[in-house]
């Protein structure tokens, strides 16, 4: 009797994917070297791509943009062929890297979108990454020194007040929130206020009060005053005229 059993997957053969599924426009080039030219993570995919001289890698996000389409990212990593890559198998966001310059790199990898200092305190400086607000300590950049509640969707704007004690937020989730990042991660006020996810910009005015762009749900432009104590409602409004487009 045979001890081992007929595989059921023996007569697979690969299926490959609609074209509105592929990454596009990848000049991956062709190189010599033992290590892997491309790995993906549950977030990332990170592959050799052609320059001269080498060191360069092609970075995407695994799932494709609002619009549907995938972004490459080109990463500058070393002076020479990166000859190795590797994913963490505990962080999605940590890639190792090696190559022919003789150096082996940590890469944390993550979209930035906002940086904003502190407006009173030296070296302090909040930082936009996708969905979550990080405030950082510019002399130790190893850790943030917290990370604010997750945001819904994209982060537009950040604002500090004048005094520095709270952080203003505006989202493609139509949210606005308001942080005390010295007392807690989580927003002190917060309410869905924004008529569209098109573009928000806001910003601290006098004492408690918070100005914002964007568009209402006709695509005309307007600014609003806000009361950070309290965000389910404006204190005014005003129409800038319709976008083109």
């Amino acid at each position: 009797m045979n001890r081992f059993k007929t595989s059921k997957f023996k007569n697979t053969t690969p299926k490959i994917g609609k074209k509105d599924g592929w990454i596009n426009n990848v000049r991956a080039g062709s190189f010599s070297c033992q290590g892997n030219h491309i790995k993906a993570s549950a977030k990332f995919v990170v592959f050799n791509t052609e320059q001269a001289g080498g060191g360069m890698l092609g970075l995407s996000s695994v799932k494709p943009g609002s619009d549907g389409q995938w972004t490459v990212t080109q990463l500058p990593c070393h002076s020479d062929l990166v000859t190795d890559m590797d994913f963490s198998p505990f962080d999605e966001s940590l890639l190792a890297t090696c190559s022919g310059d003789e150096t082996v790199k940590l890469w944390s990898l993550g979209r930035i979108e906002l940086v904003l200092f502190h407006p009173t305190s030296s070296g302090l400086l909040a930082v936009g990454a996708t969905k979550s607000p990080l405030i950082w300590d510019t002399s130790r950049p190893d850790t943030a020194l917290a990370v604010l509640e997750q945001h819904g969707d994209q982060l537009q704007s950040l604002s500090w007040k004048r005094d520095g004690s709270l952080l203003a937020t505006s989202c493609k989730d139509k949210m606005l929130r308001v942080f005390d990042p010295r007392a807690q991660t989580t927003a002190v006020q917060s309410a869905k206020s924004l008529q569209n996810n098109k573009d928000s910009r806001i910003l601290w005015a006098k004492d408690d009060f918070l100005l914002t762009t964007g568009f209402d749900m006709m695509r005309s432009r307007e600014a609003r005053l806000w009361d950070s104590r309290k965000l389910s409602s404006s204190v005014s409004s005003v129409s800038l005229g319709v976008a083109s487009g």
